[in-house]
């Protein structure tokens, strides 16, 4: 099947058992999803932790909608950024945030609609799926276990619970070393919903599909410029499909 979408091509093939997503002279084989605004609705419970985590810091914030910004990039460096606050000061707001979060906020979540049955029919399609995000690991696996999500990834991976591995380049370089495809990279999309995504992805030599109904504005993800914005899970299906 061969055609047009927009200013690119795409022919599907299936070859050794594999469907694979041939755009431009690109085939895609494996795809990395950001899991916060992508897979899962999760600003409810980030901007509320945010907002505990800075009411004990004696800074308030009542409009949680201000506090997306915290959703997706490194919670340190969003609260020195945000915040004003020193190093130390954010590695506490990190630890107050965690407070409510481990508990309460992780669960202030759910699966966008489509999600589950985008993964499986991408999975019956033999694409190898991993999740890289900058949210703990030991977090990102809770809340893939809790929406029963987990079986449909190769691999998970998120930063570590002391803040290493919190960069988006970095943690794509991780899920590409579990996968195999450090040598391959040509071969593998990320999906995601911030410019971080698009940033990250690229810097690691990567294209990106960026997904506007998350908590990236249009104009930062047309400004970061990503291979295409798709609206819904559906559409990111249809660009696999």
């Amino acid at each position: 099947m061969l055609y047009c979408r927009i200013m690119f091509f795409e022919i599907h093939k299936k070859t050794g058992g594999f469907w694979d997503t041939e755009i431009g002279g690109t085939m895609y084989k494996a795809i990395l999803f950001d899991l916060d605004g992508t897979l899962t609705e999760s600003g409810e419970g980030i901007t509320k932790c945010v907002q505990y985590a800075l009411e004990k810091l004696g800074k308030p914030e009542e409009d949680l909608k201000k506090l997306e910004v915290f959703i997706g990039p490194p919670l340190k460096e969003q609260f020195m950024q945000y915040a004003g606050l020193d190093k130390e000061t954010a590695v506490k707001a990190v630890e107050y945030y965690r407070e409510r979060y481990s508990n309460v906020g992780i669960f202030e979540n759910k699966p966008y609609l489509g999600v589950e049955n985008m993964l499986r029919e991408l999975k019956r399609k033999k694409y190898i799926l991993a999740v890289a995000s900058s949210k703990p690991e030991y977090y990102v696996k809770q809340i893939l276990d809790h929406f029963y999500l987990t079986e449909y990834f190769d691999e998970i991976v998120g930063s570590e619970m002391n803040g290493a591995r919190s960069n988006k380049t970095e943690v794509i370089e991780e899920a590409l070393e579990r996968i195999g495809m450090k040598k391959h990279r040509e071969q593998v999309v990320m999906v995601g919903d911030k410019e971080h995504d698009v940033l990250g992805a690229r810097e690691a030599g990567l294209d990106c599909v960026a997904v506007s109904y998350g908590y990236g504005t249009q104009e930062e993800l047309k400004e970061a410029a990503p291979l295409q914005i798709v609206a819904s899970a559906d559409e990111v299906l249809d660009f696999f499909d």
